[in-house]
Formats: C-alpha cells, structure tokens, sequence
C-alpha cells in the first residue's frame, strides 16, 4: 500500500524528472540534422530579421540566458567548460535549459489536466499515466527539429487549455480573465497562440445553440480573438520586417516532397489515434476542433513544412486531452 509521500514521490519522477531525462536524450543522444543548432555561437541573426523577429519571448529569452550561462561557466565552472563545449556550444546548452523548463513545466500541466476531471478507464491512475507518457513521447520526438520557441508555445496552449476546461466546469471569471492573458502573452512567443482560441470554441460553443440563437460564450469567444489580434498586430506595427508575415510560400512542395508529405501522414495518423481512443462526445469535440482550426491548417500548409511535424504537436495533445477529458455533466448554461 502505498503512502502519501511515496504517490508524491512517484508522481514527481513520472511527471518532472522522466520527461526531463527524455528530453536531455533527444538534446544530447542523437544530433539533428535539419537544424545544426549545436554549432551556432549565439542567436543566429534571422532570428532578429524574419518573421522569427515577432517571437520576443523565446529571443529575448535565447539571448539573455546564453549571457547568463556563459558568465556563469566562465567565472564559476571553468573546468567544465572544455566538457561542456564537447557536447555543444554554450548557446546550444542555454536553449537546451530553456525549453526542458518549459517542457517539465507543460508535463506538469498536463498531469493537472488528466486529473481534472478523468473520463472512463482514464479515472485508473496507471492508464492515465499511459496516456500521459505517450502523449510526452510525441512532443519528445519532434525535437529533431530544435527551435528557441516550440516547448514555450505548448506550455503557453497547454495552460490555455486547463484554463478553458476550469471555466466551463466552474464559469469562474478569474479563469477566464488567466485565460486571455495567456493568449495575450502567448502571441509574443509564437502565433500558435490562435489554437487556443479554437480550443475555447470547440468546448463552449454549441452549434445547436446557435441555431436557436443562444449566443453562450460567443461574447468571451470575441475577447479572446481581440486578445490574439491586438499583441499579433501590435507586434508588426512597431518591429518592422522586410518580410512580414510569412517567409515562403510551401503549398506546393507540402504535397511533391516525400518527405512533406510523411509529415502530413504522421500528423493525421497521431491526430487519428487518438480520435479512436475518445469516446463519442470526444470525438466530436475533435471535429469540431479541427473546424476552428481551420485557418492554422491552412496557414501551416502555405507557409509551413509537414516535415516539421512539431507543427501538429498542439492538435496531437488536443486530441488526447478530449480522450482524458470527461465532458457530460460539465456545468453549462
């Protein structure tokens, strides 16, 4: 029989320390060859002069703790500089740091989303373990496209996403209030932050209410677009880019490319096995899901590239939260 303390301990290694050493493997077991982050020195310069200039958080973040860490290493860890510098350069490392804290942290989001409010066989602590771990080996595995912004972004959607379901459980307005200033902060980090959003509309909108001209939550959906769209213009009104809003356009080689299109393929299989493991109201949740989502579909197939499949890590998630997730009796009005 296990103690207090011993369920504590373990859902300490489960939640915190297994996915940090999963996430330290992808970093240092095997190197990527998409992205030769390892080599760079510091922040390289398209970062500050691409449509990667909007993303403020992750490079503001990227600069100033390689500064930290370099001063830190160089004034009080000298003799493990030379090992340090083995395994990568010292930007490299402080990338490394940033997004194994965000990382653990949105596996601790996601332990508190599984225990909201389990549906079904997920109310078994060991299945939901399961679910947990495998839905933390899907965003592990995308890491072999390293970036400064991603493991911010899922940590910013995530809590979006726990805040969404603790309003409609509890129409408290703080939650909602926590809500759009995640979406608000968020944007500063990657534009993902739009997905929360169709999050939001996929749990609290009932298009059988709407027919009936029951407007519901449709006044807190417009905040929470005006809380995407103000910091989302904001930022192109006030750092000026020779490209504004999209790098290139993929449309094409999306669909000609083998390796694009294994991408796609990857996303829709994960996407379609989790559908599989919701029961019939997640399942509709998803779909309905994925018909907010529209505009991010339709964008990561213009101006995105399928083979970074980090790009459908938010939907993957989504899904498996609509499987963890129980929906009837949830307070409504």
């Amino acid at each position: 029989m296990l103690t207090k303390n011993d369920e504590k301990i373990n859902g300490f290694l489960f939640v915190a320390v297994l996915p940090f050493l999963l996430f330290a493997m992808s970093y240092y077991g095997f190197e990527s060859s998409y992205v030769r982050l390892k080599t760079m020195e510091k922040a390289p310069d398209f970062m500050f002069s691409s449509v990667y200039a909007y993303r403020i958080i992750p490079n503001y973040l990227s600069v100033h703790v390689t500064e930290v860490v370099t001063f830190i290493v160089n004034n009080y860890l000298p003799f493990l500089k030379n090992f340090l510098l083995k395994q990568g350069t010292l930007f490299y490392h402080s990338i490394f740091l940033i997004n194994s804290f965000f990382f653990v942290l949105s596996s601790v989001i996601l332990h508190l989303i599984f225990k909201l409010k389990p549906a079904g066989i997920l109310l078994n602590l060991n299945i939901r373990r399961m679910i947990h771990l495998l839905a933390i080996f899907f965003i592990v595995i995308t890491q072999y496209v390293p970036t400064n912004c991603d493991s911010i972004a899922i940590f910013f959607y995530l809590s979006g996403a726990l805040l969404t379901l603790r309003y409609l459980q509890h129409r408290k307005a703080i939650d909602f209030i926590l809500l759009c200033a995640v979406v608000c902060i968020s944007t500063l980090a990657r534009e993902t932050s739009c997905l929360n959003i169709s999050f939001f509309a996929a749990v609290c909108i009932d298009f059988e209410k709407l027919k009936k001209k029951d407007f519901t939550f449709i006044k807190e959906l417009i905040l929470l677009v005006i809380a995407f769209i103000v910091p989302y213009a904001g930022l192109r009104m006030t750092i000026h880019q020779d490209i504004s809003f999209v790098e290139g356009i993929y449309f094409l080689d999306n669909f000609s490319s083998p390796f694009n299109v294994s991408g796609l393929l990857f996303g829709t299989l994960s996407l379609y096995f989790s559908y599989l493991l919701c029961n019939d109201e997640g399942k509709i949740l998803i779909r309905k899901y994925l018909f907010f989502a529209i505009p991010y579909l339709v964008m990561i197939a213009m101006v995105g590239l399928f083979w970074e499949v980090r790009l459908f890590i938010p939907l993957i998630l989504t899904g498996f939260i609509f499987t963890s997730y129980q929906f009837k009796n949830t307070i409504s009005v």
